[in-house]
């Protein structure tokens, strides 16, 4: 299997970004780990407290604990099975504050880590193949939106309806108010910053800078997610692909 061509002076940005993510989507990131210009090992601040990044750990506590595996955008999933892991708690007995919730936004799922300018700067609906959203659950406008905003951060009432329960509160900021904690893969980031890079005509350094100033409230830059996905289990959670 060969490598997919990527060509740093494409003056097509559209072009490019289709590349990049046929590419990605068929070869997975180790595909594209080549065309990573060196200067990449040199972008390390991958927490927010770097000199102790299993602190952000700590905070797993409680009877019944989950680490949700989120590599691609998988629909809603990544968001609806975190809320359904509560929610059937809560009927069994079990109140949010005796579970710990944890979801790694890792590979092609970390622009959900992202505010909404990013979105909008960085197309990442096409880059990432987000469009994807729905299935059983009706989204409102977030799939139309999805060029210019994170669908799943502070969605507007009714954008995710399911049948037989109506509205769900599936939005980041709406599980954050509910104790999920949500964390980013900073190996992740950094491939598809290099990528980008070109195509934007920035430098990867910017890119990343500007990516992690974009990072939502609360959501946590860890060095890789399959590392996070690593600590969340030593802490006692069970692992839950999110697809």
């Amino acid at each position: 299997m060969s490598t997919p061509e990527f060509n740093p002076q494409q003056p097509d940005r559209r072009s490019f970004i289709g590349k990049l993510a046929t590419g990605a989507a068929a070869l997975g990131l180790a595909t594209i780990a080549p065309v990573i210009p060196a200067q990449a090992k040199e972008i390390s601040d991958f927490s927010v407290n770097p000199e102790d990044p299993d602190a952000w750990f700590n905070q797993i506590k409680g009877k019944h604990k989950a680490v949700f595996d989120a590599t691609q955008p998988h629909e809603i999933m990544p968001f609806v099975w975190p809320r359904v892991f509560l929610l059937t708690n809560a009927a069994t007995g079990s109140s949010e504050k005796d579970c710990s919730v944890v979801v790694v936004l890792r590979h092609n799922a970390i622009p959900y880590a992202f505010e909404d300018r990013l979105w909008e700067k960085y197309k990442f609906a096409d880059v990432f193949k987000t469009r994807e959203i729905g299935g059983a659950f009706q989204a409102a406008d977030a799939a139309t939106a999805m060029n210019v905003r994170n669908p799943f951060w502070k969605p507007k009432k009714g954008d995710f309806k399911a049948p037989g329960f109506g509205d769900v509160e599936i939005g980041i900021n709406e599980l954050q108010a509910s104790g999920v904690m949500f964390c980013v893969c900073n190996a992740a980031m950094t491939v598809y910053s290099n990528a980008l890079a070109a195509g934007m005509k920035m430098t990867a350094e910017d890119v990343m800078k500007e990516w992690k100033a974009g990072l939502l409230p609360g959501v946590q830059v860890v060095p890789s997610g399959v590392w996070a996905l690593g600590r969340a289990q030593e802490h006692g959670c069970k692992y839950i692909f999110a697809g």
